[in-house]
């Protein structure tokens, strides 16, 4: 009989760590969790050198030579969103998809003080991408990333709040950051700033909470909610946004409520129709409102909570024609590992991941805990059928040659 943990999530995502400190904030996580995480903004002097993650031949490239296509790119001006027509254009013969950046339509709105905004980088972006793993992998939260690329002396969006963290890190040039405090605290996802547009207004013409220029190796932590509006000073400005999409107790309930009604179903009297000529529910309500008590004292959110906070993600990158080779030259020597960012977790005999789930037999849970551990094995070691069957599964890659 095994004694090991019911529940064991993998490691291999942790290895990474330190993302706050490191690169960010000069705070430990619990420093940074019990003194700043969603109450206060936080700027960080000369946190570090970006050049690795982004820089102004990557705008370059991105936009002139990768083929993007649109929701990748907005470009604001003014505090408005450009239609992407002026932007995009036909990719010419053979890709011709009609959302295709234009790169001479984006230098001439870019010419003419448009700012581009680069979206969702952690997809298009190796280095931007793996900051972005780690990061919410540290957090427990997910992050995702957009590139603002701002003309001297002018500003892509008006005073407006976001419905996620954001740190922002300043890449090129300098940009002023006016930050006021928030007219609806801890917005929801569906609580956009548009929902308090005067309210909004209105604060973002009292006095600042913060009024500061950042240059490049500076960071700005601003909690969801927080009032901000930025413009590029005597250059072209260039920042990163990691946007932490924050799991909310409202959320959870979300979820605790889901898993209550999914049990409700299998209740006969809850199924029954209401009584012919019912008008309204108030005959109804104190059954239902018993029997919906008892169903969220009972029900439990948390493989629900896994498999959409699983589904809010994307793991590491996969190369099928190195996967193949890998499986077909599979050796007692062949290195492996556990592929980045599945949040694999095993419960009982069934390994779950963003790719799917696994079930193993209790002679196969030792050896499935190992690869747990993010390190690397030899396949040997771990028994050829059982690396053969995670590697055609996407939940081990080669290691290396």
């Amino acid at each position: 009989m095994s004694t090991a943990p019911a529940t064991l999530r993998d490691t291999a995502a942790h290895t990474g760590g330190g993302v706050l400190e490191a690169r960010l904030t000069h705070l430990g996580r619990e420093e940074f969790a019990r003194d700043v995480w969603g109450r206060t903004p936080l700027l960080t002097r000369g946190a570090g050198d970006f050049s690795d993650l982004f820089s102004a031949s990557a705008v370059d490239e991105l936009v002139s030579r990768r083929g993007l296509r649109t929701p990748f790119l907005r470009v604001a001006k003014d505090g408005s969103t450009l239609p992407e027509s002026s932007f995009t254009s036909s990719g010419g013969v053979g890709a011709t998809v009609a959302d295709q950046l234009d790169d001479t339509a984006l230098w001439r709105s870019f010419a003419d003080g448009a700012t581009l905004v680069l979206q969702a980088l952690q997809r298009t972006w190796e280095p931007v991408a793996e900051l972005t793993s780690r990061l919410g992998t540290e957090l427990g939260h997910p992050v995702q990333a957009n590139a603002y690329v701002t003309p001297p002396q002018n500003r892509g969006f008006d005073a407006h709040y976001d419905v996620h963290d954001v740190f922002v890190l300043q890449i090129a040039g300098t940009k002023r950051w006016i930050v006021h405090e928030p007219v609806h605290p801890d917005p929801l996802r569906d609580q956009p700033w548009t929902d308090h547009r005067a309210a909004v207004a209105d604060a973002a013409r009292g006095e600042a909470h913060l009024d500061t220029v950042l240059g490049p190796g500076d960071v700005l932590y601003l909690p969801r909610g927080w009032l901000h509006a930025a413009e590029a000073q005597g250059e072209v400005s260039i920042h990163l946004t990691l946007g932490v999409h924050a799991w909310t107790r409202h959320a959870l309930a979300e979820q605790l409520t889901r898993a209550a009604l999914a049990l409700l179903r299998d209740d006969p009297e809850m199924r029954g129709s209401l009584p012919l000529g019912v008008d309204g529910p108030d005959g109804e309500l104190a059954l239902v409102r018993r029997r919906l008590v008892e169903a969220l004292a009972e029900a439990d959110p948390a493989p629900l909570f896994h498999r959409v906070r699983r589904g809010q993600g994307r793991p590491g990158p996969l190369g099928p024609l190195a996967q193949l080779a890998a499986v077909d030259g599979l050796s007692a020597g062949t290195p492996v590992r556990l592929r980045e960012a599945l949040e694999a977790r095993l419960d009982g005999g069934r390994l779950s991941t963003r790719v799917g789930w696994l079930d193993f037999p209790e002679t196969d849970l030792p050896v499935v805990r190992r690869v747990l551990d993010g390190e690397v094995h030899r396949s040997g070691d771990l028994g050829l059928p059982f690396v053969e069957r995670l590697l055609r599964a996407g939940v081990l890659v080669p290691a290396g040659p």
